[in-house]
Order: C-alpha cells, then structure tokens, then sequence
C-alpha cells in the first residue's frame, strides 16, 4: 500500500509539472496608446502618472482594453496571474473585474472559449482555461482584467507543446475612447465583453481603452496622452456621464484642442449618454441627461460650425436599446447593453477607419 502512495505522490508531481510558464513580460500588449507605459500591463506612461490626480493614478492601473495574443499547438492551457487590488464589487462579476478569458481565432473571427475565474481570498489565481484542444496550432487572445491591475501574468502550456508570442511589425491605426466606468467595463461579466473589446474584434483592430470610472473630467493630461498615439483612425468622446453641462463646457474644447494639435485631420466621434432607466419615471433625472447630452451636442455643433469637418455625433437615445434591460443598476452595462452599444457605433467606426 505504501508503495502505491509513493507511485502516486510521484505521478501526482509529474502531473503538477507539465506545464511550461511563459512569462507574458516577454510579451507584446496590444490596447496601450504608448509603449512606454510605467508597467508592462498599465495604461499611462510614467510623466502622465507623475501629474495625473490621484484617481486617476488609481484607475490607470487596471488593465482595461489591454490583451496579450500567442501561438500554441498545447492540448492544455492554463493561466497564471496575480491581481495588484484584489477588488470585488457588489454589481460586477468578479471574473470581469479581476479575471481573465481566453478567445480563439478562426475563419469567422475571434470567438469566445474560456475564462479564468480570480481566487476571492487572494491576489495570485492560478488556472486552467482550456483542456482537450485538437491538435494543431491555434492562435490565442488573452483580455486583461478590466477593474484591477496585474503585476504578473504567465501563460501554461504542456510540455514539449509549441509557444510563439504574437510578433508586432507594425501597428494598425488604432481606435482611441476616452470616458467612464461604462467604457471601462462596467459591468460586463467577463473581460472580452467590454464594448471597446468587442469594437476590436468586429474592427480587426486595436480600441485603446480610456474609460476612467467615475473619473471622464476631460482632464487635459488625458487629451495629450491620447495625442501621443501614432497614427490613430478614431478618437471616440463618450465623457457624458461622469459631467456636467457646465463642466464640458468649460472644459470640452480646450480638450480637443490638444487633440487637434497633434492630429487635426483624425476623425473625433462625440457620444451623447444613454438614459438611466429609472427615467421613465423620473422627470427630473430625463432633464438632467438631456442637458448634458445638449452641452456635448453643443460642443460638436461648434466644431462642425467653425470649419471642422472631421467631427460626428451619436445620439445617447437609443444606444443601448429603449427597453431598459441593458444594465445591472441603472447605468453600468451588461452584456447586453455593451453589445447593443457596440452595434451602434460599429457601422460609423467602420466607415471612418477606411
């Protein structure tokens, strides 16, 4: 009997040391505006993380919007990664906020097959994502935690399995989106179902993701960062529902000014806010929406007048749907409301990334 243990204490082990790691730190990250980020898996530079406002600081350390993308023939993979906040909330599923999931590509597409659910009770999770692949290679896309940094990321396949992390020549002209915890990812169940990810797939592109929850003040940090990006298609200004009519404003043009300044041909796409749902019944919170969605139509009519010919206007009112099924409180998306949001600006983002 003692033997028996011993042959499956060693089976066991061998088991357990199957996989190879490989350090995503080697590894290219797609969804950044500039390479030279303060962390391999952040999203500001180190001088705009100098003098940006401290929520901002706290923000620009979640991973939304970024991926990783690799080769493997393994039967297996598995995930390693740990979390820099350990965040939970009540309204966001946990896997969307300090997971991770996997997508595969195939002749149609990116398509969805597994997540990597984060341990509650502490920062490093360890999982398998993916078991009984068919054999040959594929290629893998891995989204990033959508409300939580990462310090560390690795990436298991069995052994003498193959391994090749995405090579980047050159980047396509990336889609740029600046606004609040619902462009961040607020609160889809997963990481791949935040609507700048989805744009991405549906795009074949990379969407840099620059919602800041709670925290679109059209600060002016923000607007050089985004003008720091080679040879952008889109910048997309989904602001409204962190501001106030008077706030943008104040604020609006001098904004897109610095835009300009770097890029005064790239097309600027301003985004009205959808309605809370509550505002079938609530006349004065339907008038607080309609004025700043006023302020942003406002400002976009006074590029349009003054000769900019490159500005757009989505309308909030039907973006995600008029039935008011499409968010988890009253505001912050659900899948549903992400991909409804999704199908509205993907005709006019398609049509300006040509």
């Amino acid at each position: 009997m003692k033997r028996v243990f011993i042959l499956l204490a060693v089976f066991c082990s061998l088991q357990a040391n199957a996989q190879v790691w490989h350090d995503a730190a080697d590894m290219h990250v797609f969804g950044k505006a500039v390479e030279d980020t303060y962390g391999h898996y952040v999203r500001f530079p180190e001088d705009i993380n100098a003098k940006a406002r401290k929520d901002l600081k706290y923000l620009g350390q979640d991973a939304a919007g970024l991926y990783v993308q690799f080769s493997t023939d393994s039967p297996k993979v598995h995930v390693r990664w740990s979390s820099v906040k350990k965040l939970t909330m009540s309204h966001m599923a946990s896997v969307g906020s300090r997971g991770v999931d996997l997508y595969v590509k195939q002749d149609k597409g990116w398509r969805f097959v597994g997540s990597a659910l984060p341990a509650l009770d502490y920062n490093e999770t360890t999982r398998r994502i993916l078991k009984d692949v068919d054999p040959g290679v594929k290629e893998y896309r891995l989204y990033l935690s959508l409300y939580d940094g990462i310090s560390k990321l690795e990436i298991g396949t069995e052994e003498g399995a193959s391994f090749e992390p995405s090579t980047v020549e050159k980047r396509d002209a990336p889609v740029v989106m600046y606004g609040t915890s619902i462009l961040q990812g607020g609160c889809v169940c997963r990481p791949g179902m935040a609507a700048t990810n989805i744009l991405g797939r549906w795009l074949d592109r990379e969407v840099v993701n620059f919602g800041f929850s709670g925290n679109a003040k059209l600060d002016p940090e923000m607007a050089e960062l985004m003008a720091r990006v080679e040879n952008p298609a889109v910048f997309v200004m989904d602001n409204v529902p962190n501001d106030s009519p008077e706030l943008i404003r104040e604020k609006g043009m001098d904004f897109v000014k610095i835009l300009r300044a770097a890029h005064p041909d790239v097309p600027i796409v301003f985004v009205g806010m959808a309605h809370y749902s509550h505002d079938s019944v609530s006349g004065k919170s339907y008038q607080d929406v309609e004025d700043r969605n006023a302020a942003q139509k406002e400002l976009y009519k006074q590029l349009a007048a003054a000769g900019d010919k490159k500005v757009y206007f989505v309308s909030g009112e039907k973006l995600i749907g008029t039935d008011g099924e499409a968010t988890v409180d009253y505001t912050h998306q659900t899948d549903l409301g992400a991909l409804r949001y999704s199908k509205v600006l993907y005709p006019l983002l398609k049509r300006l990334c040509k």
